[in-house]
């Protein structure tokens, strides 16, 4: 779980600092719902309870940038499950009575509790810090600015050309959203005995 929450801090904080010119992604506030990434087969446009209509185009900007938000940290968090779930870890200690070594040995869920609260303080305040600057520099992606984005690793889209950039935009966040099922799936098989029948059973949940 550590791995998944140093991914997660380290994310957060690139992103903190990412260059406006290395992307693209502007939001259009005229676009319509149909024509922005995601909108793919076998669903197109899934949108049951029409939440793209609940207020101004600025809504709709700020709704995709939570959804592109959670579905990375989203694909961190599995990613950081399923490292912890295999026994991957880092040498040495964690804290001064804590290894890394007997983390690891842990249920995930289990693994965060046991992280010392000085430790889950700095994850907070790197996260609550990397967010807040993001939210107060430049042009806010409601007011037509740049998506959130991630450089970690540097990734430069500036010379992609606009198709194959909504093709990877649209592979990113339907693999996000299909993380966000799997990490909810992991948490709930972790707290509620046989609520995930294809888990039950697995000794790390």
């Amino acid at each position: 779980m550590k791995i998944a929450t140093l991914f997660l801090a380290l994310a957060s904080s690139a992103a903190a600092f990412a260059p406006a010119q290395r992307t693209r992604s502007n939001f259009a506030l005229n676009m319509k719902v149909d024509e922005m990434p995601g909108a793919t087969a076998p669903l197109g446009k899934f949108d049951p309870l029409n939440l793209a209509t609940l207020g101004s185009e600025s809504t709709l900007a700020w709704f995709r940038a939570a959804e592109l938000k959670h579905s990375r940290v989203a694909m961190l968090a599995t990613t950081g499950y399923l490292v912890q779930a295999a026994g991957i870890h880092f040498p040495g200690m964690l804290s001064s009575d804590v290894s890394f070594e007997s983390l690891s040995t842990m249920k995930p869920l289990d693994a965060w509790d046991a992280v010392p609260e000085g430790g889950k303080n700095q994850i907070y305040f790197t996260i609550f810090l990397a967010e807040f600057i993001t939210e107060c520099k430049g042009t806010h992606y409601t007011k037509g600015g740049p998506l959130p984005t991630i450089v970690f690793p540097p990734i430069d889209f500036s010379n992609v050309n606009p198709e194959q950039l909504k093709t990877r935009q649209s592979r990113e966040l339907n693999n996000g959203r299909l993380a966000m099922i799997a990490i909810m799936s992991f948490v709930a098989a972790a707290n509620i005995p046989g609520s995930v029948p294809a888990l039950a059973g697995n000794p790390m949940f």
